[in-house]
């Protein structure tokens, strides 16, 4: 049987098996995770950063309002002062 083309016969026929490293795969997934991780925190931090500001805008404007209604109620005052004299 020395025409065997596997080499099974021949004894300095040497089988190397090289075994692939899972934890090369292992890192590259929790770097990936990390990196959707920070990016969902910033949009997250963002948004509320923008409501924040929408907040300050919106506080603003109210207090420009209730200032310009309280103007309009002095001024009304002051005119039905100024009527009840006449």
């Amino acid at each position: 049987m020395g025409n065997d083309p596997t080499g099974r016969d021949d004894p300095s026929v040497h089988v190397t098996i090289v075994e692939r490293s899972r934890g090369s795969g292992v890192v590259f997934a929790l770097v990936a995770l990390a990196l959707l991780l920070a990016i969902g925190f910033f949009y997250l931090t963002n948004d509320r950063r923008d409501d924040r500001q929408a907040e300050a805008v919106t506080g603003a404007a109210q207090s420009v309002d209730d200032a310009a209604k309280m103007v309009g109620d002095a001024a009304k005052d002051a005119a039905d002062k100024l009527r009840d004299n006449e």
